[in-house]
């Protein structure tokens, strides 16, 4: 029995790393948004790092399966890597306690707390010495560096092929402008003209705007002044902007329930900005959401500094640019239909 427990410990110290780099992918922008968060990149370095420490993470998953410079690189390797993360994770409890939100150790998939994710990193680590303890690598002589560094270059090329990203232009942060397929055109959701929107409810009946309208304001959104190739001014009348990101399940959930909404409600024109990421799926995300709304895709970056510490997905009901409701993100302040309609109906 005992000399299978060290394949043992090899195959469950590979299958923790894949997992770990597999789930961080899940989907990859959220592992850059973190790394955001946490002050160690901007938007323009955590696409390139997200990448390198996932591919990393996999190359060591494979690695340590196999015996070329297993016991002089590869463990060190991983050591010091999960080190660097204890010392990190560490910081974090004693910042924020034994709680804390989901440390994205294994993303979405597995949600940790800090010390939860820290216990792991300390055991991971006492596996690692158990490993170096009790296997071989090849002889003196036999190994070859051309193994670990392919494992990991094969890896990176990996990510970089499969999660392709546009480099970030600091000095332009260019928004980009798209056409939608099979969405009808950007008209408001009750199907009247956008001058005629300030001069009726949400229930579609008329009342005096003009003693009761605020005045204009010049809103976050003002800057976003074309969808689908239309001129559009965001800060007049009534207005619903929507962020998501295309591949957001909870995103296509909001979509479709003000999709239900607007067949009853008569809701204001809606307006998309949808993350540069996984744009190939927007087809589908209106088609499945049966959402009819224009869009404008904006670069990474510019999503996030527009969303600032809010989350996807996000949706802000305005009025002449002034905030009326918004909610954000899957938790406390997340979309709550009879609030929503709670604001839009008031008088």
């Amino acid at each position: 029995m005992k000399q299978y427990l060290p394949w043992t410990a090899r195959i469950i110290l590979s299958a923790l790393f894949l997992l770990s780099g597999i789930s961080k992918m899940l989907p990859i922008w959220l592992f850059e948004k973190q790394m955001i968060d946490l002050g160690i990149a901007d938007w323009c370095t955590a696409p390139y790092l997200a990448r390198l420490i996932i591919a990393l993470e996999i190359a060591i998953g494979i690695a340590v399966l196999q015996k070329h410079f297993l016991k002089r690189l590869v463990l060190p390797v991983t050591t010091l890597l999960l080190v660097a993360f204890c010392i990190h994770l560490s910081m974090e409890v004693m910042k924020y306690g034994a709680g804390g939100d989901n440390c994205g150790c294994f993303g979405q998939l597995i949600k940790m707390t800090p010390l939860e994710a820290l216990i792991k990193n300390i055991l991971t680590i006492g596996l690692i010495v158990y490993i170096y303890r009790n296997v071989n690598e090849h002889e003196k002589g036999k190994n070859n560096l051309i193994y670990p560094f392919s494992i990991f270059g094969f890896s990176a090329l990996f990510m970089f092929m499969v999660f392709p990203f546009s480099p970030c232009n600091k000095s332009t942060e260019e928004v980009v402008d798209e056409p939608l397929i099979n969405v009808e055109e950007p008209v408001d959701s009750i199907g009247m003209a956008i001058s005629s929107v300030d001069t009726m409810s949400v229930n579609n009946t008329p009342q005096a705007v003009s003693e009761q309208a605020p005045a204009k304001v010049k809103s976050m959104f003002a800057e976003f002044k074309t969808f689908n190739g239309k001129a559009v001014n965001l800060d007049e009348g009534k207005k619903i902007v929507c962020a998501f990101a295309p591949g957001c399940e909870h995103c296509q959930a909001l979509a479709a329930e003000l999709a239900e909404l607007n067949k009853t409600q008569k809701l204001p024109e809606v307006y998309v900005l949808f993350m540069e990421e996984e744009t190939e799926k927007i087809p589908d995300f209106f088609k499945t959401s049966k959402l009819k709304a224009s869009y404008k895709v904006l670069d990474i970056p510019k999503f996030w500094t527009m969303m600032g510490n809010a989350n996807t997905p996000g949706l802000w009901y305005l009025w002449n640019g002034n905030v009326i409701k918004s909610f954000e993100g899957t938790d406390q302040n997340a979309f709550n239909q009879e609030q929503f309609l709670k604001a839009l109906n008031a008088k």
